[in-house]
């Protein structure tokens, strides 16, 4: 299994990108895909998740109704759009796949997950 994640770069505060995550040798008939990021000096923090079979998706307050995470099975991709950045958003974003439908309470823990891709830096200038 391979994450390739993209789509970062260089915004202003308002700003919006969109990030792609795609995932080879993954099938997308079960299991949880999840955004992660992590700033300078902070620890990794789950942003965003998807459960690739029925699109089920839980999000981190600190960006909830900011970002959006959604899925095409067809392409083995998941995206992030990500409105409204503010510079606290600044991160390397990454993402992760488990085999496991995720819940609530366990999506945001970083040992549920298999598989972890590269980074993409995203930078939200003031």
């Amino acid at each position: 299994v391979q994450l390739q994640a993209s789509g970062g770069g260089l915004v202003q505060t308002g700003g919006s990108l969109r990030l792609s995550c795609a995932a080879s040798g993954f099938t997308f008939d079960y299991g949880s895909i999840t955004w992660f990021r992590q700033a300078p000096g902070k620890e990794r923090e789950a942003v965003s998740c998807i459960r690739t079979r029925s699109g089920i998706t839980y999000y981190a307050g600190s960006v909830k109704g900011r970002f959006t995470i959604s899925r095409d099975n067809a392409k083995s991709t998941v995206y992030l759009q990500m409105n409204s950045l503010k510079p606290e958003d600044t991160a390397i974003y990454s993402c992760a796949a488990s085999r496991r439908n995720l819940i609530m309470s366990s999506w945001g823990d970083r040992t549920n997950y298999d598989y972890w891709g590269q980074g993409t830096q995203v930078t939200v200038s003031s």
